[in-house]
C-alpha cells in the first residue's frame, strides 16, 4: 500500500514538474519572430520565390503590428474598465473586414493562381477553426453562468 501511494505521488509530482517546464518555455514571441515564423510557414506551404518572400514579409509585418496595436488598445480598455460602445464594435468589425479584403487583394497580386488558391483555402480553414473555438468558448461561458 505504501509503495502504491509513493508511486502515485511520484507520478503526480513528475507530471506537475513537466507541465511547469512546458509553460516556462512558451515565452511570448517578439514581432520579428512572429513575422519570420509566419513567412517561413507560408514559404513552405506555398513554395514562394525570393521576391514573393520579401513582399509577403512587409505585408505580414504590417498586419502583425496592426494586430498588436489593437490588442494593446483592448487590454488598456479592459484594465481601465471602459467597454466598447456598439458603434465602436461595428467600426472595429468594418475595419477588420476592410483589412481582410486589402490583405486578400495584396496576396492576389503577389501569388500565382495555384499559390493563391492554397493560401485562400488555408485562411478559410483557420477562420473556421477560430469560429469553432469561439463557439466552444461561448458555450462553456454560458454553461458556467
Amino acid at each position: 500500500m505504501k509503495k502504491l501511494l509513493v508511486a502515485a505521488l511520484l507520478v503526480v509530482g513528475m507530471t506537475t514538474f513537466a507541465q511547469e517546464q512546458v509553460m516556462e518555455q512558451k515565452a511570448p514571441m517578439t514581432t520579428e519572430q512572429k513575422v519570420e515564423s509566419q513567412v517561413k510557414r507560408m514559404t513552405k506551404e506555398l513554395s514562394l520565390d525570393d521576391k514573393q518572400v520579401q513582399e509577403i514579409r512587409t505585408i505580414v509585418a504590417k498586419e502583425i503590428e496592426m494586430k498588436a496595436a489593437g490588442k494593446a488598445d483592448m487590454e488598456a480598455r479592459k484594465a481601465s474598465g471602459v467597454k466598447l460602445s456598439k458603434e465602436e464594435v461595428k467600426a472595429r468589425k468594418a475595419k477588420s473586414q476592410e483589412d481582410e479584403i486589402a490583405m486578400d487583394a495584396n496576396m492576389k497580386k503577389i501569388l500565382n493562381a495555384d499559390q493563391y488558391t492554397k493560401w485562400a483555402q488555408k485562411m478559410q480553414e483557420r477562420k473556421e477553426k477560430m469560429e469553432a473555438k469561439r463557439a466552444e468558448k461561448l458555450k462553456v461561458n454560458s454553461v458556467e453562468k
